[in-house]
């Protein structure tokens, strides 16, 4: 299902898009007027999309400098692991008697889509293709809020979406996460909700990895 995107949204995507390729960086101030030029809009929706970014903590309002690019702390990264580690689970818990067999053949399309965005280095295709992955059990879960807030908070990671380098290192990484997506997929061919709560909260999220999303 496509969703028609407002002009707000139109703009928060730019942005985000903007600062995870890094032409944007922690410390930078958003022009305002230069992406009403680029995007040829009024200074609505851009000012509508920047108080969204930073109500979402990606930016800061800084009086009489404007909305700032934040930098986020690895002490901040931690601790939104351990939140979303464990609302990702539940929600994977309620979405596990729900999904059906084209739900799960559709995950498994996903890794396969992941793993050969890993092998030829397009990251930014490695994002969108793990966003969809977790999207298709996040939106079964059945509860709007768990969802919205889910978004908020792993939207605080936009900064670093992309930015991973293409030696072998980070290229590890990656295939490591990708392997646990595949245990996720497992579990939920196993209808195993309680296993699926204890292994994103405390593997898939696991706190002691969020420093990999941090630029030290």
């Amino acid at each position: 299902m496509y969703k028609f995107l407002s002009l707000k949204d139109h703009v928060y995507q730019y942005i985000a898009e903007q600062i995870s390729k890094e032409e944007l960086v922690p410390g930078e101030k958003i022009n305002e007027n230069e992406i009403c030029r680029e995007l040829s809009i009024s200074r609505t929706p851009v000012r509508e999309a920047l108080i969204q970014l930073s109500s979402e903590g990606v930016l800061e309002n800084v009086p009489r400098k404007g909305f700032i690019i934040k930098q986020m702390k690895e002490t901040e990264a931690r601790q939104l692991y351990e939140v979303i580690g464990v609302l990702d689970g539940l929600a994977a818990q309620l979405a596990c008697p729900k999904l059906t067999e084209k739900h799960l053949k559709d995950m498994a399309f996903y890794i396969d889509s992941m793993e050969l965005a890993i092998n030829s280095g397009n990251y930014e295709m490695y994002y969108k293709q793990q966003e969809i992955f977790h999207g298709i059990y996040l939106q079964e879960c059945g509860n709007d809020v768990l969802i919205g807030v889910l978004s908020q908070l792993k939207n605080k990671f936009v900064s670093k979406t992309y930015a991973l380098s293409t030696d072998s290192e980070d290229k590890e990484v990656l295939r490591t996460t990708n392997s646990e997506h595949r245990v996720i997929l497992d579990l939920f061919y196993k209808k195993d909700s309680s296993g699926l709560l204890k292994y994103l909260q405390e593997t898939h999220w696991n706190p002691e990895l969020a420093c990999t999303e941090v630029t030290e």
